[in-house]
């Protein structure tokens, strides 16, 4: 799997977690302190987060960091 394909599947990733909790992405920027906009890059795969806050991201939306990088496999 390339970065970019890595990427988008993650963000659906976060994006179906966020909308299963019923939250905006401004509500979710706002629990992990984050800009809404990071959000958004975030969940059209268009930013490659870090560590750290993928951990700070797995909290806001109440899951683990594994739970959100379940799907992913890198090839």
């Amino acid at each position: 799997m390339n970065k970019e394909k890595l990427l988008k599947k993650f963000g659906a990733q976060v994006k179906l977690k966020r909308i299963e909790l019923k939250i905006t992405q401004e509500e979710l920027a706002f629990k992990c302190e984050f800009d809404r906009t990071y959000i958004s890059l975030i969940e059209r795969g268009l930013r490659n987060i870090s560590l750290s806050n993928l951990s700070i991201l797995a909290e806001g939306l109440n899951t683990t960091i594994s739970s959100l990088t379940k799907e992913l496999q890198w090839h």
